[in-house]
């Protein structure tokens, strides 16, 4: 089979008819514009996720100002692979040799998924109102992409779920060092880090790249895993990583292309919003915020009790912000920052496998109550779902 009918039947590179429009293209261009103008400020002003929070920053303000934005949606795929991909490459075979070490710590992030995740969707639900999937899924302490793949496979509001943990993991990465620093007196250091280039890496990267990529996610349909086309690709990238078989990175250009069109699909889907409600979600969206943040200070106070890891450290690992940037944060204050990222990793992986399970619960547990004696055909009626009102 060639290469490129393997990429069709994964699902890539499937072009809707309407696409074949040229005005389309052209709009779309224009949107690119408008992402990578929002991502290069975001990159300037030195805020987190520049190429994924700041593209769909402005494309969402060029939408609610009813400018004609358009992103195909089919495009998202393949670059919610690449970032698959980069997350399993942040797996290596040290992390099994820590594991039993880190174990308390990791009961621990078991605990703080949990509390959080159960006192967010109540929060969002009873207070804010949303129906209880949207409530569910943006409340979980996972990570952008991976809830909003798992919520609108069940019917939440994406953008409600995209604004809320956009906003989440804006105010925990702005909040969280100055709060350490105010608590705990850790100094803030300035951190010049390098990069892998797309100039400088070999073409062994590109090859890896893209086997993970496309293997993966036909992995992820085959096996079908929640959020397939993200899971399937990381799974496979972390199995080759943490076996030794490679140590290649996606470099930085393809990374960031990838948050670039992620966040422009991401931006369109609030075309005519009225800008009311977005303020409303990020009103919301900040309540919710402090809950998490209160929940780590309190689940990182009583483990830090009994295992003597610093509370700094120990808060960056449970933090819910976005792997790089909260390990760039975890070099800047001089933490454990293979501690921090494998902490990440692992609140990624624990929400990713658990979400959709747990959610399924809850669904036939309110049904059960709510019909317990179903018809002789043991049918429940389709319009049984109040977990889902």
């Amino acid at each position: 089979m060639s290469v490129a009918r393997l990429i069709r039947r994964v699902g890539f590179m499937q072009v809707h008819p309407g696409l074949r429009d040229w005005r389309l293209w052209v709009k779309f261009a224009l949107t690119l514009m408008v992402a990578i103008f929002g991502a290069l400020l975001f990159e300037w002003l030195l805020l987190p996720l520049p190429w994924m929070l700041g593209s769909m920053t402005l494309v969402t303000l060029g939408a609610v100002l009813r400018l004609k934005l358009f992103a195909p949606a089919r495009i998202r795929p393949p670059m919610t692979a690449i970032i698959g991909v980069l997350l399993g490459a942040s797996f290596s075979p040290s992390v099994l040799d820590n594991l039993l070490v880190w174990l308390p710590t990791l009961l621990g992030l078991v605990v703080f998924s949990a509390m959080s995740g159960l006192c967010c969707a109540v929060y969002l639900h009873k207070i804010a109102g949303f129906d209880r999937v949207t409530a569910f899924f943006g409340g979980m302490p996972g990570g952008l992409v991976e809830m909003i793949e798992l919520g609108s496979e069940r019917g939440a509001d994406e953008r409600a779920v995209a604004l809320m943990h956009s906003a989440r993991i804006l105010l925990v990465v702005f909040s969280l060092p100055f709060i350490l620093q105010l608590l705990e007196g850790v100094p803030i250091a300035e951190y010049d880090g390098t990069r892998d280039r797309i100039m400088d890496a070999p073409l062994s990267t590109f090859a890896w790249l893209l086997v993970c990529a496309v293997v993966g996610s036909r992995m992820g349909r085959l096996l079908r895993l929640p959020a397939k086309d993200l899971m399937g690709p990381m799974l496979l990238s972390a199995i080759l990583h943490v076996g030794g078989l490679t140590e290649f990175t996606p470099p930085t250009e393809i990374v960031n292309l990838a948050q670039l069109i992620i966040g422009t699909v991401l931006g369109v889907r609030f075309v005519g919003v009225a800008p009311r409600l977005i303020g409303r979600m990020l009103a919301i969206a900040f309540g919710m915020t402090v809950i998490m943040i209160g929940i780590v200070f309190i689940t990182a106070i009583a483990v830090g009790a009994t295992t003597g890891i610093p509370l700094a450290t120990l808060v960056l690992a449970y933090a819910p912000g976005g792997l790089a940037e909260m390990s760039l944060v975890a070099l800047a204050l001089n933490a454990d920052v293979a501690f921090v990222a494998t902490h990440h990793l692992a609140r990624i992986l624990l929400v990713m496998l658990g979400a959709a399970p747990i959610y399924a619960l809850l669904v036939r547990l309110t049904v059960t109550r709510a019909y317990p004696a179903p018809d002789k055909g043991g049918a429940v009626p389709p319009s049984a779902r109040p977990f889902d009102k």
